[in-house]
Parts: C-alpha cells; structure tokens; sequence
C-alpha cells in the first residue's frame, strides 16, 4: 500500500508578506480528511509494495512571494514555435505567454489567503488556460503578464475531473501572446522539454529536463478527490516542477506546449524530479466547453 498526497492551498495573512509554512508529510496507509488549511488529503494507491511513503500531489500552488516580474526578456512578438531548440530559443518564443495567476481564496473557517499559479494564454481574445484547483473557491483572480501589467480576470469555465479551467481578461490584444499548442501524441520518452511558469511566484522561470514516462494514468494520483480524477495519459517529466507551478506551460524543443503543468510525487516536500502534465491533446479536446462556460 503507498500512500499519496493531495496539497489543498494553505493561507497566509496577505498582510503580513510571509509565506506559509510547508505542512508535514502524513504518516503512510492514512487517510486525512479536506483541510484546507493543513492542505493534506492522503490517497491510497492499491499496487507494488514500498519501503516509505511515496507521495503525489497536486502542486502547492498558494506561495504567497514579493517578487518583481521579469521585464528583461519580454519580447512584443506573438509567440511562434522555435527554430533552433535551444532553451534560450524556446523561453524567448514561449514566455511572454505564460502568466502569473493571483487568486483571493478562502479557507477553513473564513481564513482568506491568496493561492499563486500559472497559466498560458490561448488566443488574442483573453482566454487563459490554467489548472482548476488553482483557482478554486477564489473570490477575486488577477493575471500577471510577463511585462510586469496585471489585469481582473473572470472565470468561464472549469472542469474539476480534468483540472482544467479558462479565465477571461479584458486587455488590448497586443498585450496577449497566444502560445501554439503542439501535438502531444508524438511526445517519446528522452524527448527535451522545458517548463515556463512561476514556482514560488518567481515569473517567468524556465527549467528544463526531459519526458521520462508517457501515458501515466491520473487515477493513481488523485483517485479519492473530484480534482483531477478523471485524468489519464499523463506526461512524466524530470523537470523541475515546483509550487506555483501549477497551470504553466510544458514545451517541446520546437516551442510547442505539449503539457499544462499539474502534479508532483515526491517522498518528501518540494520536487525530486517525477512531475506530470496533463497532455495537450486532451486540453485541446476539453477548450470548446471551457471556453464556451461549462463547469463541471
């Protein structure tokens, strides 16, 4: 029996600047009932033995961090796939789509909080794709573009099974750099890859690494929460992903998002290098109905 981990957003006092504290690992083949401000759900994964707990969650996403954006590699150009695939190739045609989400959230017992996370711009009309528990149970969300603006944000569709949801904002369309959503059927084990996000609610960081696993199923990591349950097929990658993470973009060496950033197992806090994305190819089919306000 191995125990996994799913991470509900902790809070902190926005007032006070600190970030919260990382809560403990659970003891292993125990089950912790939703709380949101000790953030653990343990999820028992029925298979191979272990000699430790090995946990999955889905990434801490409420790092509450002073932080200036990064302004010096902001280009004005939309985003287009890149040549030479190299990583500083990939960041200059990938990063100005990749933005900041901010979320006013309230926890237990009318805690308020704010919860940090990514998200990829899909097209020039304001829609902004990123995970759903990042802005779940949000009151208020704003976006961070990668030239330092910010802009309200409105949620129009969600999917909790597939952690998916859109948000709208209300910008000139110069301002938005759609990413290319790439093929993410064709993604091989040792391809490179990169991730674009803000771990810690540090903009624009780039990491890099490479697939390790394909079509790793979601149940395994989230199968007693409504959050992500219905994922399969994920993209395994040993780059580094990191809290905040979450909803940020996963790219091939062409500049293509192949991945939405969501999940970690790691035997301890942090990353170890085994994170997951949810495929392209499956955002790609689920964008009409999050685009067109379903909530599921």
């Amino acid at each position: 029996m191995v125990a996994h981990e799913y991470f509900e957003p902790q809070f902190s006092d926005p007032a006070s600047g600190s970030p919260p504290s990382t809560p403990a690992a659970p003891p292993p083949k125990k089950r912790f009932g939703g709380r949101l401000a000790a953030g653990i759900i343990a999820l028992a994964l029925v298979g191979g033995a272990g000699s430790g707990a090995l946990t999955t969650s889905l990434i801490d996403h409420s790092q509450t961090v002073a932080t200036t954006p990064n302004t010096g590699t902001t280009t004005s150009t939309v985003s287009t796939a890149a040549t030479t695939g190299t990583a500083a190739a990939v960041y200059k045609a990938v990063s100005p789509g990749v933005v900041t989400i901010t979320a006013n959230v309230t926890g237990r017992f009318g805690s308020q909080g704010q919860a940090t996370g990514s998200g990829i711009v899909l097209d020039t009309k304001g829609d902004i794709l990123t995970n759903y528990h990042v802005i779940q149970g949000s009151t208020k969300v704003s976006v961070t573009f990668s030239d330092g603006t910010t802009a309200n944000g409105t949620v129009v569709g969600t999917n909790s099974g597939y952690d998916l949801a859109v948000i709208k904002v209300s910008v000139p369309s110069s301002q938005l750099h759609p990413v290319t959503l790439g093929d993410s059927g064709t993604v091989q084990v040792g391809d490179s890859v990169y991730a674009i996000g803000s771990p810690f609610g540090l903009s624009g960081t780039l990491t890099e690494g490479i697939v390790s696993g394909v079509n790793r199923s979601g149940s395994s990591i989230t199968q007693s929460s409504s959050v992500g349950s219905s994922l399969n097929s994920l993209i395994q990658t040993d780059t580094a992903i990191n809290p905040g993470n979450s909803g940020g973009a996963l790219v091939n060496a062409q500049g293509q998002v192949i991945g939405i950033t969501q999940s970690i197992e790691s035997p301890v806090d942090g990353n170890v290098g085994v994170g997951f994305a949810i495929p392209s190819n499956l955002v790609q089919q689920l964008l009409p109905s999050l685009e067109g306000g379903s909530n599921l």
